[in-house]
């Protein structure tokens, strides 16, 4: 295996380096970058003509890598434009939007998105654009399509508050959407779309099917998952059903994604065995299979697993129509740079992440496991391939999911042994049903047919989330770590094609390179620190000193605690639970802490600190900022973190 076999492969990386480039505050803008691409992509064109008339060994190909760097950068840069944020919205003293979905059920009210039209600034009404995520408590629910009117000024969506906490603002930011509002039921429907858009087709057709779902299954967790595992839609899953799934390793099977695609494509290709057709009613056959796959992937709202899943599969029957099919590598960064391309936000979702690091294992690291051990007999080889498969994707996915979520399933092998068979089956009875569920008789058996396989793989998931030590908490993993461990995998799945020696250096560069930053962080990392989160109302101290975390609370409650506080603890290597941090109030308004060196003035909420410290730092969009040194803070809706 040559990685000069895989162009593709190549491509992507500049591509995703111009995408993170184009990220920064500095980059040029649109213009800028349009302009230099033309005089790159001129400058390659030349060179390559030169090249060829002169038959010089000159190199064109540094250009071209430039030309895609570039490509990268311009595609940020022309989203950023497309959904630039809008200040006129916050503004507005009245606006009219368009209902873009159905509502969500939330706890004490439905969650909406509207792009809005028009907005009424001092009594003059204006075109405008932008989305605003609203909540309702209206008695009618909203439709895709509908035109409301609303008084009142939607909010920004606020940055996080404490270091670490989930950044909602820049989830939102990166779908268009930077403004909220609580409408209660101060607003109005007053007409629809005249001309509906064609997305609104496939989301009343989804609704309709999930409404269709949940009226043929008897059991409404069974009708829960179901809508999650052949519609994608988890919003209304029940928190210990998700959990179960979690704990079992199997939460994939709960996303639309691959997998899904992958049984649709088997069921059409492998079961009905086109390639016994003859040659031209083959081809007109596997077109058919690439027109079902992407209808499904329209269907379930085209989350980024789906997508790759659906432009994969598609290249790989192309490739059966030719009777060459093309590399796996290539399919998937080709897949890639097409959903790049058309999103290039999709690369920070976890999930397009999560997708393609899943499929990478796979083709690269599974066959190095299957190579361990030959079963005798078929059911035997079955589970072995079905074992291999759940160990190269966990290999290749562990780290990220515990960079991001902190969480490692124990038993993701018993629960992929047993749950992903019952998800073949699900899939083979759950899309007849979407398809002929409308018609009484056949779709009230399928529906029971499918509660019960649903009911059993509900009970195996709860049944492993009762083992033991289902599930290891609190982990943590830096981005050096994670990249230290795909090195170490990349080297052991190389380790068969040759040069040993380099592999061996390798492995000790990298090896090198963690010990490095590993002692570098912890001697950066201060002996005594107090860290001051925010809550809605109070605050919470963690007071770090002699390897010891101590804790006061005034007030934040355990959701908060575990939203707001734990993120940061995590990252840190602190317990959950910190010792207490002793105080007492010395007067009517000062709080004395035992073992710190700092006090609290509750009625003005300042802190003073009986010592200069040796620096002070506030959390601001997603870093600590620092402040002028003083043994005097005001404590104000920030968090504030003090070295001593």
């Amino acid at each position: 295996m040559r990685f000069s076999d895989f162009p593709f492969l190549r491509y992507v990386a500049f591509v995703l380096t111009g995408i993170l480039l184009g990220e920064y505050s500095w980059c040029p803008g649109l213009i800028t970058l349009a302009m230099v691409l033309g005089v790159v992509w001129l400058g390659y064109v030349i060179a390559v003509s030169v090249q060829t008339k002169s038959k010089t060994t000159f190199q064109a190909s540094p250009l071209a890598y430039l030309a895609l760097v570039i490509l990268g950068a311009l595609i940020v840069q022309n989203k950023k434009v497309l959904s630039e944020f809008n200040p006129d919205l916050a503004h507005a003293d009245a606006y009219l939007g368009e209902v873009t979905m159905f509502d969500q059920q939330k706890p004490n009210s439905f969650e909406n998105l509207l792009e809005v039209k028009s907005i009424k600034i001092k009594g003059t009404w204006k075109d405008a654009q932008g989305k605003i995520l609203v909540y309702h408590q209206s008695d009618r629910s909203l439709k895709p399509g509908e035109i409301l009117y609303s008084k009142g000024k939607p909010e920004q969506i606020a940055t996080p508050k404490n270091p670490y906490e989930f950044d909602y603002k820049q989830y939102l930011s990166r779908q268009g959407i930077y403004y909220r509002q609580f409408l209660g039921k101060d607003f109005q429907l007053i007409d629809s779309v005249r001309n509906p858009r064609a997305e609104y087709f496939l989301t009343h057709l989804r609704h309709k099917i999930g409404e269709m779902l949940k009226s043929r299954i008897p059991d409404p967790n069974s009708a829960q998952i179901a809508l999650a595992l052949l519609l994608g839609q988890k919003k209304e899953l029940d928190p210990t059903i998700r959990d179960a799934y979690a704990q079992a390793g199997v939460m994939h099977v709960l996303a639309v994604s691959g997998l899904h695609v992958g049984i649709i494509y088997a069921l059409f290709v492998f079961v009905l065995k086109p390639m016994r057709m003859k040659k031209e009613k083959a081809r007109l056959y596997l077109s058919a299979v690439i027109v079902v796959i992407w209808l499904y992937a329209f269907l379930t709202g085209l989350s980024p697993s789906v997508v790759r899943a659906a432009t994969m599969f598609s290249l790989l029957t192309l490739g059966q129509m030719r009777e060459r099919p093309p590399a796996i590598y290539n399919v998937l960064a080709f897949s890639a740079i097409l959903m790049i391309t058309v999103n290039p936000d999709v690369v920070f979702e976890v999930g397009f992440q999560l997708s393609y690091l899943a499929v990478f294992g796979i083709v690269l690291i599974q066959p190095l496991i299957l190579d361990l051990w030959l079963p005798q007999y078929k059911v035997l080889e079955y589970f072995w391939q079905l074992i291999s498969v759940s160990i190269a994707a966990q290999l290749a996915t562990f780290p990220l999911s515990v960079y991001y979520f902190h969480v490692f399933p124990t038993y993701f092998l018993l629960g992929n042994v047993l749950i992903i068979p019952l998800a073949f089956l699900i899939m083979k009875v759950g899309v007849p049903l979407m398809v002929f569920g409308w018609v009484p008789i056949v779709g009230d058996v399928l529906g029971y047919i499918l509660h019960a396989m649903i009911w059993l793989q509900i009970r195996i998931a709860d049944s492993i989330r009762f083992i033991p030590g289902g599930k290891l908490e609190r982990l943590t993993m830096d981005f050096i770590e994670m990249l230290f461990v795909w090195g170490i995998l990349l080297v052991l799945a190389a380790w068969q094609f040759g040069q040993r020696k380099k592999l061996v250096w390798l492995a000790l560069f990298l090896t090198f390179v963690l010990v490095g930053f590993n002692l570098y962080e912890e001697f950066r990392s201060p002996a005594r620190e107090l860290i001051v989160y925010q809550g809605k109302k109070t605050q919470l101290f963690d007071f770090y000193s002699g390897g010891i975390v101590r804790s006061w609370n005034s007030g934040l409650e355990t959701g908060e605690i575990s939203y707001s506080v734990d993120p940061n603890r995590v990252k840190s290597h602190w317990p959950q639970i910190p010792v207490t941090l002793k105080a007492f109030q010395s007067d009517s308004s000062k709080v004395e802490f035992v073992e710190a060196d700092f006090s609290l003035l509750s009625l003005e909420n300042r802190l003073i600190c009986d010592l200069p410290p040796k620096s002070i730092y506030y959390w601001y969009e997603n870093s600590w900022e620092s402040l002028p040194v003083s043994t005097s803070l005001r404590l104000d809706s920030l968090a504030y973190r003090i070295v001593f």
